[in-house]
């Protein structure tokens, strides 16, 4: 049995954010989590070789990994960030035997609500500063994340006669809100094929197509965007639909994985943003886009994010390390597998096998 420990301190860049927007979390009470991630990994014969990369959180002002321990009869290991997006991975190996492939991992993450000024974000976005080298990555187009042809269009359609960085993003987050809806039908997350919704005129979908186009078209209309992906610990202080745990604070959380996004001001920094709740708050509680409670929340996540969450990287088409089977990786929100070189079903927590739960400290 392999056992190793480790408290992070340090933060993982995630963009300039600006003071101002800091003293915001600083008097906030926090949230405090522990989560516990099980893997019993299965397969059709009884003598198999896997390999498994699970997405870790970062550290950010927003969010902390206050403790992290992970241990295993796996045969070979490593953390690294060795791809594009800098989104760090535990990775795990067992070689080809009958033994049960187990891993176990133990977080304790602190989070705090992120809300960033309004009249920051104006202020900011009126004085037209120049965007930041490291960020410029966020305007390049990938895969599914295309930003010429149709989506070009839309985004030139919707902004048109906006010069102001910040009333484009409205512009283009009044019109992702209102025109997408949310498809219970799609697997998961969704794909996040921003390109295909396009070329559809089909705007339903989950959490990543809705966030994946949102971000599509801010990169077409030159504003740096990305999507971020995570999952949600626990109770939401808005609805139910986002979020919910027991009298006690206790949740499966195995199938809780959440796409986020982000836009960059220049001078104000990352803004975080969720479009794709507000069409989930539309579907379970069965309200319109025009209800009071949608349009509170329309507001509140233009640029805010209730932290019952937490984000594990922003990565898009990109090759994990060591590098798997299937390659470039459409994104890391869910744990990815690999057995006898066949990719685990992420989608099915029972068949793959893993289990998620989360205990918030009430």
């Amino acid at each position: 049995m392999k056992r190793r420990d480790f408290i992070k301190t340090s933060i993982l860049g995630v963009g300039a954010i600006s003071l101002a927007s800091s003293e915001l979390l600083a008097g906030q009470k926090s949230r405090k989590f522990k989560v516990i991630m099980d893997f019993d990994i299965k397969y059709d014969e009884p003598n198999f070789e896997a390999k498994l990369w699970n997405p870790l959180p970062f550290n950010a002002e927003y969010q902390k990994i206050r403790f992290f321990k992970f241990d295993g009869n796996y045969d070979e290991y490593n953390i690294n960030r060795n791809n594009p997006y800098d989104a760090k991975t535990l990775y795990t190996y067992w070689k080809k035997s009958d033994k049960k492939k187990l891993l176990h991992m133990e977080m304790e993450i602190e989070t705090k609500e992120r809300v960033i000024n309004l009249k920051i974000i104006e202020e900011a976005s009126k004085r037209n500063f120049p965007i930041p080298e490291d960020v410029k990555l966020f305007l390049k187009p990938t895969k599914h994340i295309p930003t010429d042809g149709k989506i070009k269009e839309v985004a030139d359609k919707i902004t048109k006669g906006k010069n102001d960085a910040f009333e484009k993003v409205k512009a283009i987050y009044d019109w992702v809100t209102e025109t997408t809806f949310r498809d219970p039908k799609v697997l998961g997350c969704g794909i996040g094929d921003a390109g295909k919704m396009v070329e559809s005129g089909y705007f339903g979908g989950k959490c990543t197509d809705i966030s994946s186009l949102f971000v599509a078209i801010l990169r077409a209309a030159g504003i740096p965007a990305r999507e971020v992906f995570g999952i949600r610990l626990g109770k939401s202080y808005f609805s139910k639909a986002l979020g919910k745990s027991d009298a006690k604070g206790f949740a499966n959380i195995s199938t809780w994985q959440h796409c986020r996004a982000e836009y960059y001001i220049a001078g104000a920094g990352w803004i975080p943003s969720d479009p794709a709740d507000i069409t989930k708050l539309e579907l379970v509680e069965k309200l319109d886009y025009n209800h009071p409670k949608v349009k509170k929340l329309r507001e509140k996540y233009l640029h805010s994010w209730e932290m019952n969450w937490v984000g594990f990287n922003w990565g898009r088409d990109f090759v994990l390390y060591p590098k798997p089977t299937q390659f470039p990786l459409n994104m890391l929100g869910y744990p990815y597998g690999e057995v006898e070189d066949e990719v685990l079903n992420y989608y099915n927590p029972k068949a793959f096998s893993f289990n998620f739960t989360s205990q918030e400290e009430l």
